[in-house]
């Protein structure tokens, strides 16, 4: 689940023109920009030589869309790059690009610069070049500006690099799903066919008796120490305890995560689904399982909800760093229409990631007025604060949206005290009742990914990638243009046919 992240390619491009000193000092200096950049960010960043001529570049650009390891381009042009150059290179890619246009010194020189050096570094107008076939052939990527050293342009790149990272493994993505999605419910199912088109990933189901065999077979010893760790790192109702009149539960529930863990790793799946409707055989729901799985970086969706499932691993491994995420499975459960600020408060009936919790979890104990089993453990924590976002995945028929609303998690203004359950509490920009209304508008699922890691800004990019439609819930969202928005995205996509 945390392998080394695959290599970013930079590729330079130049011409023969300027002579072979000229692009001497073009190779060394793009060297110098990939290895510094790799020095700088939290990605794999893997210099290639120069290219300078279309067969260079094809061969370059075939050679990335057929390695495993790499999983997108960045793209500069240190010189003037003669941009029909590329067309052929251009079109055989399959992997996400980024235009980085910068040049290698960030100031003029001005007592020293004559046509020598003008010749050499002419970014300004090679980007362009380059740029101009890009918008001509239709290729969607993501263009940052500046200076290479600039803190600005190192953060966009990273972030764009784990964007990169997460579209590759949402291409390979195994999603497993035990029973079905929840009687009659409409969002949390839809084309799997098309998602694996579209998406890469590939959804498919288990019996719940495949799954109740591997957690029957987990040893008393395993579940021992899973019961030791749970008392080390979690605050423990006394109940809970070894000794306790509910320990039994929490030894049930420790053997249904190791066994979950291990059907989840033999078969290669990266996100899970369950639903409380269908898990017979099971003494409880996977409660705390769950919750510590997708802290382990494991993808979740409730009641059957494959797509989201999928969406909260691909936003963990887009966060940059898998175990320290802050980005869980989310509903949104009841509002709170305080004139003096509404707000949301998120939840689920136990499936929270700890990875967003803002303290040392408890582990709990409690009823479940559904699903007909005996009382789940669980891990009860209030979130962190701080700006972040609920995106959501839906299938309207004709095509996937992306979903994104950006939030605030504040504070909890009160206790609860008898909501044994993780939540959160954010206010929804622009407002509670505009972001509501334009997330209805636009067809938005009860479930999200929540993430305090993921920028609005990288979910625009994965869904670039994707080929897919984002839509955007901010400050400066205006529910009539909103809604003329959606109107001309229902138009351009059925142009497109996606």
């Amino acid at each position: 689940m945390n392998a080394p992240s695959p290599q970013i390619w930079f590729i330079t491009g130049s011409q023969h023109l300027y002579g072979p000193e000229a692009l001497k000092q073009v190779s060394a200096n793009a060297a110098a920009v990939a290895h510094g950049l790799n020095d700088a960010l939290d990605a794999n960043i893997a210099f290639k030589p120069i290219v300078t001529t279309p067969e260079e570049i094809r061969k370059v650009c075939q050679e990335a869309s057929s390695d495993d390891t790499c999983a997108g381009i960045i793209t500069w042009m240190h010189t003037f790059s003669p941009a029909k150059m590329w067309i052929s290179g251009l079109t055989a890619l399959s992997k996400p690009i980024c235009h980085l246009h910068t040049q290698f010194n960030r100031d003029i020189p001005w007592a020293e610069i004559d046509m020598d050096f003008m010749n050499l570094n002419q970014s300004a107008h090679g980007g362009r070049e380059y740029g101009h076939m890009l918008t001509r052939l239709r290729i969607p990527r993501k263009v940052i500006v500046g200076h290479w050293e600039d803190e600005q342009v190192r953060a966009d790149l990273g972030a764009w690099c784990a964007v990169a990272t997460a579209w590759q493994e949402m291409r390979a993505l195994r999603v497993v799903r035990f029973g079905d999605n929840m009687r009659y419910v409409a969002v949390t199912d839809g084309d799997k066919v098309e998602a694996e088109r579209v998406f890469g990933m590939s959804v498919n189901t288990h019996g719940i008796g495949d799954l109740v065999a591997v957690m029957d077979g987990q040893s008393d010893t395993r579940v021992d120490q899973l019961c030791a760790e749970y008392a080390d790192l979690y605050d423990l109702m006394p109940a809970l305890h070894k000794g306790g009149e509910r320990h039994a539960s929490l030894r049930d529930a420790a053997r249904i995560e190791l066994g979950l863990e291990q059907f989840l790793r033999e078969g290669g799946y990266g996100a899970f689904t369950d639903t409380f409707e269908d898990l017979h055989g099971m003494k409880q729901l996977p409660g705390i399982a769950a919750q510590r799985l997708m802290a382990k970086g494991f993808g979740f969706g409730g009641e059957g909800d494959w797509k989201h499932a999928a969406l909260v691993r691909v936003m963990k491994v887009m966060s940059g760093n898998i175990l320290e995420s802050q980005t869980s499975f989310m509903e949104d459960y009841t509002y709170h229409f305080d004139p003096a600020g509404a707000r949301c408060l998120g939840a689920h009936m136990l499936e929270i990631c700890p990875s967003i919790s803002g303290h040392k979890p408890r582990c709990e104990i409690h009823p479940l007025g559904i699903g007909g089993k005996e009382d789940p453990v669980r891990l009860v924590f209030d979130a962190a604060t701080g700006p972040a976002i609920n995106a959501s995945l839906v299938d309207l028929g004709n095509r996937f949206r992306l979903l994104v609303n950006q939030v605030e998690s504040v504070p909890m203004p009160k206790p609860m005290p008898k909501l044994p359950v993780a939540r959160v509490l954010w206010d929804a920009k622009p407002d509670l009742q505009k972001a509501a209304a334009a997330w209805i508008h636009a067809g938005g699922a009860h479930h999200t990914g929540f993430s305090l890691k993921v920028s609005v800004e990288q979910m625009e990019s994965l869904a670039e990638m994707a080929g897919i439609e984002c839509v955007t819930i901010d400050e400066s969202t205006d529910l009539r243009s909103f809604k003329q928005d959606l109107r001309l995205g229902e138009v351009y996509y059925g142009v497109r046919g996606i």
